[in-house]
């Protein structure tokens, strides 16, 4: 194993035994009367971090009309919509989750060449809520060539996000996301995103994100991107219909400033059966030379 895949490995190992020490003398910190513990959320308005997203009570804000939709009501410490705390769009980011929350991802992406070939991408995350706007997610990542290819799992990635201030305080609610990818038998890769998002009027939703991406060897490919998301609620907690755009510039370090360029643009939908259930898929055509002919992602959660 090369040292830098080692390296990354005991860095994961080290942070996530660190989180769990950490959540679990946070949850000894909370530990007080029950009568007591009630009496403070009801007097503050805001709900324990241990509750689940669905289950938090909405934060009534003086002077400000109750949400239409409850999924828009203001829930958690940093006062922001509960549609928030889910992932509602494929390719966009936006925010972070609440603290507290803890959630597991199963991402099924086919990506289908212009030549006819297809590679099939699953991937498995975790995502942990931390407090002071910070979330940290884990990876894991399989490819395969076509339907009866063997699948190997050759790809490990760790991201931390912090948002930069409490929902609604600056304006598209700028969030910092930082990710490292460890590839077997390949350079690793660090990507950087600003992420923004919000409410245009009740049940319509936006997320755009500005990500630069490099390889760390050999070629050292840098992406720069730009994908953006627009989504309409349908039914409360239920269903959201809505489309996302995907833009890449990308080039190499022998030949700089001659990018190939990949446009991606399509339908997007958030289906949620269950509370604590989301499936997400996104149906992306490429539209220039260099784009894939398609590149359709279903994601499925389940919160914890």
């Amino acid at each position: 194993m090369k040292n830098h895949e080692f390296f990354v490995k005991m860095m994961l190992c080290s942070t996530l035994a660190l989180l769990i020490g950490l959540c679990t003398s946070n949850l000894w910190g909370q530990v007080v009367n029950p009568a007591d513990k009630q009496k403070n959320e009801q007097e503050e308005g805001v709900k324990s971090e241990n509750h689940h997203s669905w289950e938090l009570l909405p934060i009534v804000i003086s002077g400000e009309q109750k949400s239409v939709l409850r999924e828009e009501d203001r829930v958690g410490s940093y006062g922001q919509p509960r549609w928030t705390a889910r992932r509602r769009f494929a390719e966009t980011r936006v925010y972070v989750i609440p603290a507290g929350q803890f959630e597991f991802e199963y991402w099924l992406t086919p990506e289908f060449s212009r030549d006819g070939s297809i590679e099939i991408k699953k991937q498995y995350e975790v995502e942990m809520g931390l407090p002071h706007r910070l979330q940290i997610d884990l990876y894991v990542v399989s490819y395969q060539q076509g339907s009866k290819g063997p699948i190997s799992f050759d790809e490990e990635k760790f991201e931390v996000r912090w948002a930069l201030a409490d929902w609604g305080k600056i304006f598209g609610n700028p969030t910092t996301y930082l990710e490292w990818v460890a590839i077997n038998n390949a350079p690793d890769h660090i990507e950087a995103k600003l992420l923004f998002g919000g409410e245009i009027v009740p049940r319509w939703h936006w997320g755009l994100n500005f990500v630069f991406e490099h390889e760390t060897a050999k070629e050292q490919e840098n992406s720069d991107e730009v994908t953006t998301g627009l989504s309409y609620t349908a039914l409360d907690e239920k269903l959201s219909l809505g489309a996302e755009v995907k833009l890449a510039l990308v080039d190499t370090k022998a030949d700089r400033g001659n990018f190939s360029k990949e446009l991606l643009i399509g339908p997007s939908i958030q289906y949620r059966p269950e509370p604590q259930m989301h499936l997400d898929l996104a149906m992306l055509f490429g539209t220039t030379h260099d784009s894939p002919k398609a590149k359709p992602t279903l994601v499925l959660g389940w919160e914890f």
